[in-house]
């Protein structure tokens, strides 16, 4: 839940719908990519041409934008095949969908005319041919496709997995400056390289028309976010109290690996997050880690009631001074759940890590 009205960007993950035609992927790091640059000639629009075969007439056809999944362009099919018309501001993610349900072709469209063609029984399957910026996305895609799991939920760390996958992103991003995918790339360069710097270096390289996209605004947020308490910084102490009034400091903790958690109990999101923050400490405290609740609460009962309906029984400190509270200020918290994790003397070894990523980081520091 954010403190204030803030656009985030919901980038794709790498499974996307459409296919292409198979390129053997190359496992080594020194790859020489027969794609270029995406560099978008001047249009008045793009056009998309379907043929999808075996689709009804009258099956809906909506162009979705990719941040909101707003439609931003409808049709209909008629004889199996439909045209979508429209203008982009700069080249950028879109979804397709068909009668109004998955499954769903997510493609990164530019203004140009492209051609979509498939089946109905094959929708998650449908060639996209014709955007210069889409092909670069496939042949990204194609390139690590062998190194998925280095990006997914629940899959247990592979440490040369991850490290074959960011130096493929790092080549990818450093040899196409001007490809409008490449803040996706960077992106998915520091999700499985957790380097801001180099991460930044890359997004400096970019060329001034990919900069001003959406995308890579987002991205440039990210970066910002990132550097603010960096990883392998120290973590500043401070000290508030519990729900006892007891002070609590942070450095009393040190010796232990803790999650600095950023919390309220009117956020639904953090709600939401709470059952994997529990299973999480139930793995892992009786292997040197801990959890230090900060909560934005303004409501002292409010508070203490979520912490025993949630089930939460670690330490807990706030200030009840709301989105006030001087930690969340000390630490530029501007949105929850928000959290740090920090190892036995101090320093940063893990940002915002929810879900499956908290389990797969503490299996890794402490297995």
């Amino acid at each position: 839940m954010k403190r204030t009205l803030i656009i985030f960007f919901m980038l794709p993950v790498l499974a996307v719908a459409q296919t292409t035609p198979k390129a053997k992927a190359k496992p080594a790091v020194k790859t020489t990519l027969a794609v270029k640059p995406a560099a978008v000639a001047p249009a008045d629009g793009f056009v998309i041409n379907g043929e999808i075969k075996g689709l009804e007439d009258g099956t809906s056809v909506s162009l979705l934008n990719g941040q909101t999944g707003v439609p931003e362009a409808e049709t209909t099919v008629t004889k199996e095949k439909f045209t979508l018309k429209g203008k982009m501001a700069s080249p950028d993610f879109k979804i397709l969908m068909f009668n109004k349900q998955p499954p769903y072709t997510t493609l990164f469209l530019d203004n140009s005319t492209v051609k979509v063609t498939g089946t109905k029984q094959t929708l998650d399957k449908i060639f996209v041919t014709g955007s210069p910026s889409n092909q670069d996305f496939l042949v990204f895609n194609n390139l690590i496709a062998p190194y998925q799991s280095a990006f997914a939920e629940g899959v247990p760390v592979d440490s040369a997995t991850n490290a074959t996958a960011a130096a493929l992103c790092f080549d990818f991003a450093s040899k196409h400056a001007a490809s409008y995918i490449n803040p996706l790339v960077i992106f998915r360069y520091n999700q499985v390289s957790e380097d801001i710097v180099k991460t930044e270096a890359l997004f400096n390289q970019l060329t001034p028309k990919v900069k001003a996209t959406p995308m890579a605004n987002s991205v440039a947020q990210f970066i910002a976010d990132a550097k603010r308490n960096a990883i392998g910084t120290l973590l500043a102490d401070f000290t508030q109290t519990d729900t006892a009034g007891k002070p609590v400091s942070l450095s009393s903790l040190r010796g232990k690996f803790v999650l600095i958690d950023f919390w309220a109990s009117w956020c639904r999101p953090c709600r939401q997050e709470n059952p994997n923050v529990v299973a999480a400490y139930n793995k892992f405290k009786d292997k040197n880690f801990t959890i230090l609740g900060v909560s934005l609460d303004k409501s002292k009962p409010s508070w203490i009631d979520a912490i025993a309906m949630d089930g939460l029984t670690w330490t807990h400190v706030s200030d009840l001074q709301g989105w006030a509270n001087a930690v969340a200020q000390q630490n530029q918290i501007s949105q929850i759940p928000q959290n740090y994790l920090i190892d036995p003397q101090g320093k940063i070894v893990g940002k915002n890590l929810r879900g499956a990523a908290l389990e797969r980081k503490l299996e890794k520091l402490l297995r």
